[in-house]
Parts: C-alpha cells; structure tokens; sequence
C-alpha cells in the first residue's frame, strides 16, 4: 500500500496533483547573493514551487584526501578546502535568502551536508531538508534529520540496493514528518544510457513510497518522461549560464529552459488520466454528431 502525500510547503505532494518543482541552486551562486538573488527570481517568475541551497561545514563535510588539493579559481589559487569555504553562505546570506523568498513567496530549503549544518538549516524553519545522494549513508545525519519532524526529500543516487534498504529503515522508524525518495543518476551530465527512468517504478513498488526525480541530464525529454513516469518531485540544478564557473554549471538549465520545462510538465498528470475508460463532454457531442445518439 501507498504511503499518504507528503506535505512540502504549502503543496500536499501525491500521485496525482501536478510535480513539484525544485530549483537546485546548489552552490551555482559561487558565494554571490546577487546571483543567488537572480536565480530565486528566475525560478519564481517559472513558476516553480521551490530553490534549493547546499549547507556544509567544510571543515566536517570535505574528504580529508580532498582537503589539500590545489585548485584554480576566479578568485586565484587555492585549495578545495579554502575555495569551500569562500562560497559557503551564513547567517547573513541566509537571513536575507528567507527574507527574499516569503516577500514572493516561493519555498526554499538546502541539504545539509553535517550535523552542523542540520542545526543551521532548522534554525530557519524550513519546510522541508533534501537529503543528497552523498550523504544518504550518513546514519547519524540520517537520524538527526528524521527525528527535526521536518518532511525529508532523499536521493539515492550512487547507491546500491542494500545501501538503500538500509536508509528507508532508519526513515521508516524515525522519519516523523514524512519521507519520499528520489531517483537519481550522480554523474554530471548522465549519459542517457545511465538514467534509468524505470527505476522511478521499481523504487515505488519496492518502498511504497512516493517517488521524485533528480535529473543531472543535459536537456529536458528525461525529466519530461519521469513526470509521465509518476515522478510526484522535479529537481534540476539552474544557472545563469553554462559558461559560469563551477562543475555544476553544464549539467543545469538555463532560465529560459526553466521554463520550457515548467511547461512542459505542468499538465502531464492531467493527461495521463485515470486509465479507465470514459467518455467526456468533447467526445460525446462527437458521438451525438457522428452517430446520432
């Protein structure tokens, strides 16, 4: 059996009503409110329902085997540590990103990558923490996000089956607010041999959960296909341009692709209809006008 929707926001997420739509800034801002603040418009005048931020303690968050490596950045020289660090937003960012979105409104939220960061996120009340694919093994942020009764958004890619398993048990015990799952291929961008739209399927007979889609692909028709597939959540990274600096940037949409995509979905549930035959106003007086009766 189906577990019941799964509130986000103000939207009552199910099967049936239109996807939820997530815009995953991500660190696409490369530590700058203004293009923060320029993608939060861009998603709100899509008519998406949500932007998406990533909150790490870099400290905690970057591999130790990472934490030295040089890097060449816009803002020179450093390591991927330092260059963490110098993207990362705080309070004050933070503080005018929830300011920003309910004067539209628009929702937002972040995946929280530490404990830390946990603590941070729900000290602004969100409506809801995205658990990323790169933490879904976690156990200790797992249970820490379950027990905040915040719903939690989970994607489970680059993960196997038993590593899946053993996530939807934690969340199944402890997840007071609600959980649903999201496919999700981590490469960037996905070979579209990788996708693997079935699986949005497979995750929902095997979980009975509600399931979304979290497309790392190039361009639009996967996504389009998951939402006709059943996926109930859309999330796709934005940037203002592909040229910006940044290993997200190329595997993201554009604002004009925004709303294509918007468009695109937003009446694919409605189509889909029920699967049982019937016959509607418009075919009726077809029916009256072809034969008669």
């Amino acid at each position: 059996m189906m577990r019941k929707g799964v509130r986000l926001g103000a939207r009552l997420i199910t099967e049936e009503a239109p996807p939820y739509m997530i815009a995953e800034i991500g660190i696409n801002h490369n530590g700058d409110l203004q293009i923060a603040k320029r993608l939060m418009d861009a998603a709100y005048a899509c008519q998406w329902d949500c932007v998406k931020f990533q909150k790490r303690e870099p400290d905690i968050a970057v591999p130790e085997t990472q934490k030295g490596v040089m890097r060449d950045t816009p803002w020179g020289r450093m390591t991927y540590l330092e260059y963490k660090k110098h993207i990362e937003f705080g309070d004050a960012e933070y503080g005018y990103i929830k300011k920003y979105c309910a004067e539209k409104p628009i929702d937002w939220t972040a995946s929280p990558w530490d404990i830390p960061s946990l603590r941070f996120l729900l000290k602004y009340d969100v409506p809801f923490l995205k658990i990323a694919s790169a933490t879904l093994t976690n156990d200790e942020l797992l249970r820490e996000a379950a027990k905040s009764g915040k719903p939690l958004v989970v994607s489970t890619g680059m993960s196997t089956w038993e590593e899946i398993d053993h996530a939807v048990e934690i969340l199944e015990r402890e997840a007071i607010g609600g959980f649903l799952l999201m496919h999700t291929n981590s490469s960037y961008p996905t070979p579209y041999a990788e996708i693997n739209l079935k699986m949005i399927q497979t995750l929902k007979e095997r979980y009975h959960c509600l399931v979304g889609y979290s497309g790392h692909e190039g361009d639009l028709e996967p996504t389009v296909v998951a939402v006709a597939l059943g996926a109930c959540v859309i999330e796709r990274h934005v940037t203002l341009s592909h040229r910006m600096w940044g290993t997200d940037q190329a595997a993201s949409l554009t604002v004009s692709a925004m709303g294509m995509l918007h468009g695109r979905v937003a009446d694919i549930k409605t189509m889909m209809g029920t699967g049982e035959k019937f016959l509607g106003e418009a075919e009726r007086a077809v029916r009256k006008k072809l034969r008669g009766c």
